[in-house]
């Protein structure tokens, strides 16, 4: 073995490659190839979007739990523990199981030419890998950027399933929401369901299922959801079935509907290979869950942990704290990555917050507490800025600053919710 620890794998990962990000497909598809030749025979849900993913594949994943079905589950990024982006049955795998599992990859990307990979790469790899061996009953893999060239998409879909899309990553994926989309719909296959769930379908979905001959199935026409009647919180219908009465999902917010709703779109895709019934769907929509996605920490004040970190997910998030009664007032700490539009993206929370405490993200692409506070100064010359070297200390003065039924919104990236976590708030 080359590591004994799976934190001396990571952060050997992290200089193994050249570039941190480098989308295509060959280099990972060859080492995979000499990993397992063949794939077994086993459901495979691929789920891309900008905004959604990770709560559509929580719904996901504890559906098929509630089922009684084996699940394997791959999500990124992940917030405390590298643990968190690959689950069997629900549970994380084991630092052995990851650590034996890159030695095998490692050693297969060394066969005959040695192939480089990145940190993401030998992650999705890795996570294959386990999944190959494990053999679960169903397979539900979250893309982590784009689709089409995304090292998730070296592996055919049964299903695949696109949150909505929104500006985001542009430095790879384009600047409009269209060419954004074109890359998405990159895990469609022929003759395969793909599944749009957010109601602003953009026409290059429709255009790239047709190119490619999948059978796409979209929010308002094959399937939608509404109100329900009297004390029923909501109702879902496709073309051949309808589900009432279901319970409001544990994710907060009304967008989890739209998540929920393209999510029992999957399930009757897949409901002949695995049939799943309308009491263990209300038991998964009640349990699922997500960290850092609305997470209330109780206290005075309170803190709400939201990875919202471009405009969808953060239009989200004011809408949340619009929903809620606050006996106080709003103190934002936000860091963010430098791959956002900052402006159009802080423009939807501005009018939600009263005072802000911006940090540094000493990370790779972070930007530096001053440069979202002149982004925050020139879209309101008002607005109340204080910047700081670190989350802890952004948050320390939050909560020094706080009134009384005051809440403490933690938001902007995942590393600003990771160390925010790790501050032990």
């Amino acid at each position: 073995m080359r590591f004994s620890s799976l934190s001396a794998w990571l952060s050997w990962q992290e200089g193994l490659h050249p570039s941190t990000i480098e989308l295509g497909l060959d280099r990972v598809q060859k080492v995979f190839q000499r990993l397992h030749p063949s794939l077994p025979p086993i459901p495979i849900i691929s789920v891309a979007g900008t905004n959604g993913k990770g709560s559509s594949v929580a719904l996901l994943e504890a559906i098929y739990q509630n089922a009684g079905y084996k699940t394997g589950c791959y999500t990124s990024p992940h917030l405390l523990r590298y643990n968190e982006r690959i689950h069997l049955n629900a549970e994380e795998v084991s630092d052995q199981q990851i650590c034996d599992a890159f030695e095998r990859v490692d050693q297969a990307r060394c066969q005959e030419s040695e192939i480089s990979l990145t940190y993401f790469e030998f992650g999705t790899l890795a996570a294959l890998d386990i999944f190959c061996r494990a053999k679960p009953e169903v397979i539900i893999l979250e893309v982590g950027l784009g689709g089409r060239l995304d090292a998730v998409n070296i592996v055919d879909a049964d299903v695949a399933l696109i949150t909505s899309i929104g500006i985001d990553h542009t430095a790879w994926l384009g600047n409009d929401r269209e060419t954004i989309a074109r890359e998405k719909a990159g895990i469609m296959r022929k003759d395969h369901p793909v599944v749009f769930s957010s109601p602003d379908m953009p026409k290059s979905i429709e255009q790239a299922a047709n190119e490619v001959g999948a059978v796409l199935y979209q929010r308002g026409s094959d399937f939608d959801w509404k109100n329900g009647v009297g004390y029923a919180a909501w109702d879902w219908k496709s073309n051949k079935q309808q589900r009432t009465a279901l319970p409001t999902p544990s994710l907060r917010g009304k967008h989890q509907l739209d998540n929920a709703a393209g999510v029992l779109m999957v399930i009757e895709c897949l409901a002949d290979k695995l049939p799943v019934n309308q009491k263990q769907i209300k038991a998964a929509l009640l349990s699922a869950s997500v960290p850092g996605r609305f997470q209330c920490l109780a206290g005075d004040p309170m803190h709400i942990l939201d990875v919202a970190h471009n405009e969808g997910s953060m239009a989200c998030l004011a809408e949340l704290l619009n929903s809620q009664v606050c006996g106080g007032n709003n103190v934002a700490v936000l860091g963010m990555l430098e791959d956002k539009d900052h402006a159009a993206a802080l423009a939807v929370m501005l009018p939600e917050i009263t005072h802000w405490y911006v940090a540094d993200l000493d990370v790779p692409r972070g930007v530096k507490a001053e440069i979202l506070a002149d982004v925050l100064k020139k879209l309101d010359s008002n607005t109340v800025v204080d910047c700081f070297s670190d989350v802890k200390h952004a948050i320390e003065a939050a909560d020094a600053g706080a009134g009384s039924g005051d809440r403490v919104i933690i938001f902007g990236s995942f590393y600003t919710v990771e160390f925010a976590m790790q501050s032990g708030i």
